[in-house]
């Protein structure tokens, strides 16, 4: 019966493996991409890199927002915090980047995970990052109330509580609330924010983002 019980867990964590594996291979085009942009436009050292799913990789013009700021967009859409994690020493790391800003979890508690796992892996992502680039500001901007995955409302609102607490632990952090000024005074999102998806956003979507990030900026 022992050896049974260790076979199984042997096949479930080479299934694990390989499952995970499938998922970074499925990065790898935009992962060239973003080293063959590099080639050709090496972007400064010290810039600010913004990181994660499609609410960062669909903000193609952080350059307007913010002005006279270096930003690096390293954003790629459906991505998760592990995966994230896993690409950091080539999406992070190599710009010496002086602040990151993230934006993680939306997939996540969308693929089932629970507001503790957000957090968890979150919090590798956070030890990667400081191994990689110990001087950089870390920021991370609060899961936003998409109307099409308001059902995670409770998962969105502990995993922002406790990412924030997590960060007004640790030095040279900071965590900014997009939450509250994307809602309603009747509890719900404002709609005009978002999509037809009732996912990604519109343009005063990424107003408000814009106006609440930029005191952040280093």
């Amino acid at each position: 019966m022992k050896q049974l019980f260790l076979i199984c867990v042997l096949v479930c964590l080479i299934f694990s493996l390989k499952t995970h594996a499938q998922k970074f291979e499925r990065w790898e085009p935009e992962m060239k991409a973003f080293e063959e942009a590099d080639k050709s436009n090496p972007p400064k050292k010290g810039s600010i890199v913004f990181t994660g799913s499609s609410s960062i990789r669909l903000w193609e013009n952080l350059n307007e927002y913010f002005s006279g700021k270096n930003i690096i967009n390293r954003g790629f859409g459906g991505s998760q915090t592990f995966e994230v994690t896993h690409f950091a020493d080539r999406i992070i790391t190599p710009y010496k980047p002086k602040q990151v800003i993230i934006y993680v979890g939306d997939n996540d508690l969308a693929s089932g995970k629970s507001a503790e796992q957000v957090v968890n892996d979150f919090k590798d992502l956070f030890t990667k990052i400081r191994q990689g680039t110990p001087k950089a500001k870390v920021t991370f901007i609060s899961i936003k109330p998409s109307p099409s995955r308001m059902k995670f409302a409770p998962q969105i609102k502990a995993a922002n509580e406790q990412i924030g607490a997590f960060l007004a632990s640790e030095k040279n952090t900071s965590f900014i609330d997009v939450y509250t000024p994307m809602m309603l005074s009747n509890g719900k999102p404002n709609p005009i924010l978002f999509r037809a998806d009732s996912l990604h956003m519109t343009k005063p979507g990424y107003d408000i983002w814009a106006k609440v990030v930029k005191p952040y900026l280093k």
